[in-house]
């Protein structure tokens, strides 16, 4: 029997939450992590705020302008812009798996690279798309 075998594993117990939050995930952790979370967002409003949103911009005229009266309040507006960056860092994030499955970009220096590049253009598009909501042009 080897020394490392047989001294004890070590116990990690009793983590607390400063702990955890002092904890710093490099760029691509913290990139996966959105990706997980803006995934969720998009399948649970999927239901319940997508679909009907665009049933009842469909079924007529009348229905599509009372949608609009209803998305012109601003706290509609900041729901469909998370909405709106949900989708777009989801894409974005999707399109670095799949060329991460095609094994480009698995070094540390490009898959940290390819991670800023997500969240800059995620970031910069949902910028452009909310000021398009919020009327700005």
């Amino acid at each position: 029997m080897s020394d490392s075998a047989s001294k004890p594993r070590p116990q990690f117990r009793n983590i607390s939450v400063p702990q955890i939050l002092s904890y710093r995930l490099p760029l691509a952790g913290k990139t996966s992590i959105l990706h997980r979370i803006s995934g969720a967002l998009l399948f649970l409003c999927l239901p319940l705020v997508i679909v009907p949103l665009f049933a009842l911009s469909v079924t007529s005229a009348e229905t599509y302008a009372g949608i609009q009266a209803w998305v012109s309040n601003p706290l509609c507006k900041l729901v469909l812009l998370a909405l709106i960056w949900g989708y777009l860092h989801h894409f974005c994030a999707g399109i670095r798996y799949l060329v991460l499955d095609l094994h480009i970009g698995m070094d540390k220096h490009s898959a940290q690279k390819s991670a800023g590049i997500v969240l800059g253009v995620s970031l910069a598009l949902t910028v452009v798309f909310g000021l398009k909501l919020f009327g700005v042009w």
